[in-house]
């Protein structure tokens, strides 16, 4: 009894063992699972390992074309201290032979580059070597009618104000010069320019920098003008130049013309001409003329007509006439838009030859209109 319930238990045992089996087929699945597993991390590891390298090298390219993106902001903003701080060296002497670090002209020039405006264009970039290429698209206010504008009505009124006996100091004359500057810019159709510069940059333990401040870019910021009193300097230099040019050429006229002409400042017209005695009593001619305001601001036939006379090819020396007449005042007298008034030259003679009169507007950069005449003396 007690062997038979004693074998009954051992096959109950046996029974509620689990057998696994010794075939290889059975294991084979959680082994395929493991190495499926194990590869999906590497390849995870490597996407990332490869996006991260992926990004840092799109953010050092981003870096020197910031760079470049806040100083050309600054040139915007007329941020000097800005400017400088994206230059390799903070050397900002390109500027010094410009006029727009002077304080007189800082209004203007802020209203010129506010218009300024730019795009990335090109890159090119050197990791390993830290030092990188932007080439950026610049579209800014080309000031040459502006200046022109300025230079011609400036020196107006430097005639005008030296025949009345006043004398400018080095501020007041700055101070005329901005103040037209900023009319003019006020009144002329902005007229823009496009360029494109390349900036070289170097990679320094404070970041991106530009290599240095070029003089592409002092140009654009001054809007193609570099300094003010060397434009007039060199304005009054082709304007003798131009002179000179006249007096060695033999002036040529039609008998049957005038010096009658009209544009949108004046209006000129020939009434009469007579020779008469200078104060030293040798002979001179006088030419009268009509003179009207054509402008929008008091002027005078002084500051707006140039009249020469010629004789043999040479330009004649202005006289003083012995007796007085109230037309050579008028020459000089100011006259309100609208206004017309009858004015005298006085003209030395050199001989009995005929005369050529010549006339064009005064301080007429470039040539402009010019008529001519021919006067008999005999």
């Amino acid at each position: 009894m007690d062997t038979e319930n004693l074998k009954k238990s051992e096959d109950s045992s046996r029974t509620s063992e689990t057998v696994i089996p010794d075939d290889p087929e059975y294991k084979t699945p959680n082994k395929k699972k493991r190495k499926k597993t194990g590869l999906i991390i590497f390849l995870a590891v490597l996407i990332l390992a490869a996006a991260g390298g992926v990004g840092y090298y799109f953010m050092e390219r981003q870096k020197p074309i910031n760079t470049v993106k806040t100083f050309l902001g600054d040139i915007q903003k007329l941020n000097f201290d800005g400017m400088k701080s994206q230059l390799q060296s903070n050397d900002m002497s390109a500027l010094d032979n410009a006029d727009i670090t002077n304080n007189a002209y800082t209004a203007f020039f802020q209203n010129v580059n506010q218009k300024m405006t730019f795009e990335i264009k090109k890159t090119s970039f050197s990791l390993t070597n830290g030092t990188a290429n932007i080439t950026a698209k610049i579209r800014y206010i080309d000031g040459s009618d502006i200046y022109k504008e300025t230079i011609t009505e400036f020196l107006k009124q430097i005639v005008s104000t030296a025949f009345s006996g006043e004398e400018l100091t080095e501020e007041q004359t700055q101070q005329k010069l901005a103040a037209l500057l900023e009319e003019k810019a006020g009144t002329i159709e902005d007229k823009f320019a496009e360029t494109e510069i390349t900036y070289p940059l170097i990679k320094t333990g404070d970041g991106w920098k530009i290599v240095a401040l070029d003089t592409e870019t002092v140009k654009f910021m001054s809007a193609n003008f570099t300094n003010v009193q060397d434009e007039i300097n060199q304005s009054l230099v082709e304007m003798e130049t131009s002179d000179s040019q006249q007096e060695q050429t033999e002036q040529t006229a039609d008998s049957a013309g005038t010096i009658d002409m009209s544009n949108d400042k004046f209006s000129i017209h020939y009434k009469q001409h007579r020779v008469a005695k200078d104060v030293s009593g040798a002979p001179c001619l006088l030419v009268y003329y009509d003179y009207s305001n054509n402008g929008s601001s008091a002027s005078s036939a002084m500051v707006d007509v140039n009249l020469q006379a010629y004789q043999n090819g040479q330009t004649l020396t202005a006289a003083i006439p012995e007796s007085d007449d109230s037309a050579i005042d008028q020459f000089m007298a100011e006259v309100q838009p609208g206004q017309a008034v009858t004015v005298c030259q006085a003209f030395a003679l050199t001989d009995e030859t005929d005369v050529t009169l010549e006339a064009g507007e005064a301080f007429s950069f470039g040539g402009g209109t010019i008529t001519s005449q021919i006067i008999k003396i005999k």
